[in-house]
């Protein structure tokens, strides 16, 4: 029976992905300081036979170097996520992101175990070229501008796995996760899709940040997991940086005009500016497209949902949540 360790567990991908393994059979091991991660997500799956959960922090490294042992390979989810909080916590999203990936690979390089490193499309920064390659130049913002931080944390990431599987051969693959939707995700730390679907159901107003005219690619949770689990088990991945998202593009406003469609009322649209909603100077990106002929090519990946399919999943399941609350 194959053991798999999951940091960031019971976070929104994390307990998709301990669901996904437990009913393949599976024993899974769950690590998560709760501190992005709720409970609520793992909570279904407490007492199972096959699962365990630690509500601690992989920088504990004696109970993480136990986990990485018990396991026979690891999926490093755990990271702080989100621009908002990026920009609200800088020091320990910055510390999270970087010394908890190091301790990952580096206690995983002791007992040799294949590891799948999730890194983020905001590595790309402000690069120009679009859609995104795995192989395009990371063009990044100023120090001065905190956003920035996670783009620069997560490259950092990537350069130390790739060092490990240079230099230590150790079996780890990078993949480079896009906007990932469905249910459990939260719209706490600036996930739009979310926080536009929350708002429209209170009845408004749906808050756009900026003109709106910057694009997104939405994938549902439920394909990034087989994407995950797939490159997993290809030999051919390992060394490797894959994209892993949709390239369907839709403008922000578009976004939430589709969103407002579902929920019907009279429901209003306002643009925030950028200064805000997150600070004095703040800068996105225009377009976040991912090339995707990397990761068809090796895996025949290809998102079964489509976006008005994830919006309404999202509705569904936030009208679910609110009418199971007491």
């Amino acid at each position: 029976m194959i053991t798999s360790l999951i940091t960031g567990g019971a976070g929104f991908i994390g307990s998709h992905l301990a669901e996904h393994l437990l009913a393949a059979g599976q024993r899974v091991l769950v690590i998560d300081d709760l501190s992005t991660g709720r409970f609520d997500n793992i909570a279904p799956l407490k007492g199972r036979e096959r699962f365990e959960y630690y509500i601690d922090t992989i920088a504990n490294e004696a109970l993480l170097a136990e986990l990485v042992d018990r396991a026979d390979r690891g999926f490093h989810l755990a990271a702080a996520v989100g621009v908002m909080l990026i920009v609200e916590r800088p020091v320990s999203s910055i510390e999270t992101n970087i010394h908890g990936t190091e301790l990952v690979l580096k206690m995983a390089a002791k007992k040799m175990k294949r590891v799948l490193i999730t890194s983020s499309s905001e590595v790309y920064g402000k690069g120009a070229k679009v859609p995104f390659s795995e192989e395009d130049d990371c063009v990044l913002g100023p120090t001065t501008k905190a956003r920035w931080s996670y783009a620069c944390g997560k490259a950092i990431d990537e350069f130390l796995a790739l060092a490990y599987h240079r230099e230590r051969a150790l079996p780890v693959i990078v993949v480079r996760l896009f906007n990932t939707v469905g249910p459990r995700q939260v719209g706490r730390y600036g996930m739009v899709v979310p926080r536009f679907v929350r708002q429209a159901l209170q009845g408004g107003p749906i808050t756009v940040f900026g003109d709106g005219q910057q694009t997104r690619c939405f994938c549902h949770v439920r394909d990034v997991v087989e994407a995950l689990l797939a490159l997993m088990r290809t030999d051919r991945a390992l060394g490797q940086v894959f994209n892993v998202g949709s390239d369907e593009e839709v403008t922000i406003s578009d976004l939430a005009e589709r969103v407002r469609g579902l929920i019907g009322g009279d429901i209003e649209i306002v643009h925030v500016p950028y200064s805000e909603a997150y600070e004095t100077g703040f800068e996105d990106l225009r377009r976040r497209t991912p090339d995707l002929t990397k990761i068809r090519n090796l895996i025949g990946f290809e998102p079964s949902m489509g976006l008005d399919e994830i919006l309404d999943h999202m509705v569904q399941w936030m009208r679910s949540e609110e009418a199971s609350q007491p």
